[in-house]
């Protein structure tokens, strides 16, 4: 079981627009082209930050339309915020505040052999890392530069702490990077 934190990010970094936007995500590919079905198998658990919460309610009609279902997700869903956000109906949600290594002892025993998927939220990754719960990050690299917009990881993360374990190009317009997460080693 390893916490992964699988995401896109534009050439010059960025997971989404400065207003929280991931429209320029789309026109690089489809999800089924991707190593996502693969990953999504494996996944027992989601963290996932307020934003992209947000982002998800907002955008039910489109995400309902492409996977059918307005929460995608079968898998427990423990979502950081300190505000008071509506629930989707049908969708197995817990909402958290605070210190992530409570929540994470919980997806843990939710998630059992499976992996754990942070989902969204720069920040959010980086308190999962600060704690040293972080084992594996899988980036999507697209083809564009956002110029400004929410950071991938608001962190400073030195090598020998990231391990390069794969690359591979995903058709013209995407390339997933694989590290592994050295511990102890801040």
């Amino acid at each position: 079981m390893k916490t992964i934190y699988y995401a896109a990010t534009s050439l010059d970094g960025f997971i989404a627009t400065e207003d929280d936007s991931l429209d320029w995500l789309f026109s690089l590919g489809s999800l089924n082209d991707s190593s996502y079905p693969e990953f999504i198998a494996g996944v027992g658990a989601l963290a996932m930050g307020s934003a992209t919460y947000e982002w998800m309610l907002r955008n039910a009609e489109n995400v309902a339309a492409q996977t059918g279902s307005a929460w995608p997700y079968t898998q427990p869903a423990w979502i950081f915020s300190t505000r008071k956000l509506p629930a989707i109906a049908g969708a197995d949600i817990r909402f958290v505040s605070g210190d992530v290594r409570q929540a994470h002892a919980e997806m843990r025993a939710a998630a059992g052999a499976s992996n754990i998927w942070i989902v969204g939220g720069g920040d959010l990754v980086g308190q999962f890392y600060d704690c040293g719960l972080l084992d594996q990050l899988i980036i999507q690299i697209g083809s564009c530069t956002l110029g400004a917009g929410k950071p991938l990881l608001p962190r400073q993360l030195l090598s020998p702490v990231l391990q390069l374990r794969s690359v591979r190009q995903m058709g013209s317009a995407m390339a997933e990077l694989r590290y592994d997460v050295q511990k102890g080693e801040k």
